[in-house]
């Protein structure tokens, strides 16, 4: 992988990608397509070589592409909600989300694509479909969704509710539900032992919410108008590691900031609270920090993995199932490394004893 981790070097001197209103600058879109050419003649170079892919990798399905993948337990099954790559994407176009699941972590059962921005009347359709997460309460299911908000022309949350995974699924509310703004993508629930429910989401920055006990409002006597930033905290390389200096896309320069930078994944064992996050600006690797409070402060554990192979980007997040842990994450390997078209992979890992998380190794051997 010597070959790759050069050509991610190259992807992140270069600070190739420019949002705005998350689209690449049209004359920076050439010079990556060209990078991105070279990361998949080198996968490709590489798998002739090895022969075979590490027996490490698992997948859910290679049907169709599939990233941000998040896992969640039910019962005796384990869901998988994941977003969808269309086969011709030279850019993130995502038109739709898919569901899969499992009940011994080798034989998966697609249940195809189970919800689209045809079911968001407020979003644009036919695309900008990012990252998800669902949960389950109370006999429901409840599916928070990242998709562009045309009323701002920029992403907000969604929120879909369904009696049961496959659906069918049905916006209640008829508009996001939290209103589109700048990084406003990623949504990850959870649920507390007291049976409070928080989302967070968040690109170039986080933020949290209380939902009420519905799942589809949120509670605005809560911080500002029901929205809490975590600025602050970001900017602490004890909570969110050491500082390096990378491109903030929304002011258009670089600046000294910490690890965070997007796909936030939030969970607990135990009293510690657990928050994975997509880091290092890009191309990105997983890390996570702890806290004792779910209002922090965090303290910075490190990396879970190193950059993803054949893709600038990760996300995903871990998860227990059956006495035993896994990463789920995507990569660019079945694609031949192009970013904009990935796949959900998993590996098992074990745990330390107090939960935290040993540094795995996702790359292709």
């Amino acid at each position: 992988m010597a070959i790759v981790n050069h050509f991610s070097l190259i992807i992140r001197n270069f600070d190739l990608i420019i949002y705005d209103s998350y689209k690449i600058i049209d004359m920076k879109r050439t010079v990556f397509a060209a990078i991105t050419l070279l990361l998949a003649i080198t996968l490709q170079a590489q798998r002739l070589l090895v022969g075979e892919q590490s027996s490490g990798i698992k997948r859910v399905n290679n049907r169709m592409y599939n990233p941000d993948p998040a896992p969640v337990v039910s019962g005796d099954r384990l869901y998988v909600f994941t977003g969808h790559d269309l086969d011709t994407a030279t850019y993130f176009r995502m038109p739709d989300w898919q569901v899969f699941s499992t009940t011994d972590m080798e034989h998966w059962t697609d249940h195809g694509i189970v919800l689209s921005t045809a079911n968001f009347k407020w979003a644009k359709q036919g695309d900008n479909a990012w990252a998800s997460q669902a949960i389950e309460r109370n006999g429901k299911w409840y599916w928070y969704v990242a998709a562009e908000d045309t009323t701002k022309h920029l992403h907000g949350i969604g929120v879909a509710v369904a009696d049961r995974p496959e659906g069918p699924w049905a916006d209640p509310i008829g508009k996001p539900l939290i209103p589109g703004n700048w990084g406003f993508i990623d949504p990850t629930v959870f649920i507390d032992d007291d049976g409070q429910a928080w989302l967070f989401w968040g690109n170039n920055g986080c933020w949290y919410a209380k939902l009420n006990e519905d799942m589809i409002s949120i509670d605005t006597s809560f911080a500002e108008n029901g929205i809490c930033g975590m600025r602050a905290m970001l900017d602490d390389e004890a909570q969110f590691g050491p500082k390096c200096l990378k491109m903030d896309y929304q002011l258009h320069k670089k600046v000294m900031k910490t690890g965070f930078e997007e796909a936030p994944w939030i969970y607990k064992i135990g009293d510690t609270y657990f928050l994975e996050y997509a880091a290092g600006g890009v191309p990105e690797h997983w890390a996570y920090s702890t806290a004792k409070s779910i209002h922090g402060p965090w303290h910075y554990e490190g990396r879970i993995t190193d950059e993803s192979p054949g893709s600038f980007t990760i996300h995903g997040g871990t998860i227990d199932f059956k006495g035993k842990s896994y990463l789920f994450y995507h990569d660019g390997i079945p694609s031949g490394g192009n970013g904009f078209r990935r796949t959900t992979a998993f590996r098992e890992f074990q745990r330390m004893k107090d939960g935290r998380i040993p540094k795995i190794d996702i790359q292709e051997k």
